[in-house]
């Protein structure tokens, strides 16, 4: 019975549920509704009060409600900034200037998360499916007989371009040469 107490406790219906030891067998428990109870719990279910020390005069209750709304943003955006969507895992820092280097590049990175969400919202695609699509944009190199090098950007995808056209972004005809190769750390890791 203990047991079963705690869970109604945990699950914060001791309001209206409670429990008593059957009359017909003392092994058996029977959970009792308060039916009155419950609709009383029903008609306020999802109702909640703000307290605040904002006078009425310098901010109405629809302003302090609307503000408590927005938190949920900010809850979301700590949330995207610190998860798989932006890459970014916890770092250690020791030096304050490091953490709040850390903390800088982690707002710009939801500030620009949240920009190419406002210029892809007429599209029906995520940020991340959208960011995972321009991956495939890739270089083309091409060697002449003569030693001298072309490089370009082969036509895009359609989804491709419509996210680039969105973001107002016009890839060029060709790039400037240069001999520079990036190498990044999964392209190490996967050939060492």
């Amino acid at each position: 019975m203990r047991d079963v107490s705690g869970k109604i406790k945990q699950l914060k219906c001791e309001q209206w549920l409670k429990t008593s030891i059957s009359q017909e067998s003392a092994r058996s428990l029977e959970l009792i509704v308060d039916e009155k109870a419950m609709e009383e719990v029903k008609r306020l279910d999802g109702c909640y009060v703000l307290k605040t020390d904002v006078p009425k005069a310098i901010s109405p209750k629809e302003e302090i409600h609307a503000r408590y709304k927005d938190l949920s943003l900010v809850e979301r955006a700590f949330r995207t900034c610190k998860t798989v969507s932006l890459e970014l895992r916890p770092v250690h820092v020791r030096l304050s200037t490091s953490t709040r280097g850390h903390v800088f590049v982690v707002m710009l990175s939801y500030m620009i998360m949240q920009e190419l969400n406002k210029l892809w919202k007429g599209i029906e695609i995520t940020v991340e499916e959208g960011l995972r699509h321009l991956t495939t944009l890739a270089e083309q190199k091409i060697a002449l007989p003569d030693g001298s090098r072309i490089s370009s950007i082969p036509t895009p995808s359609k989804q491709n371009e419509e996210l680039l056209n969105a973001a107002g972004i016009m890839l060029p005809p060709y790039l400037a040469g240069n001999d520079i190769t990036v190498v990044t750390y999964k392209h190490k890791k996967k050939n060492a």
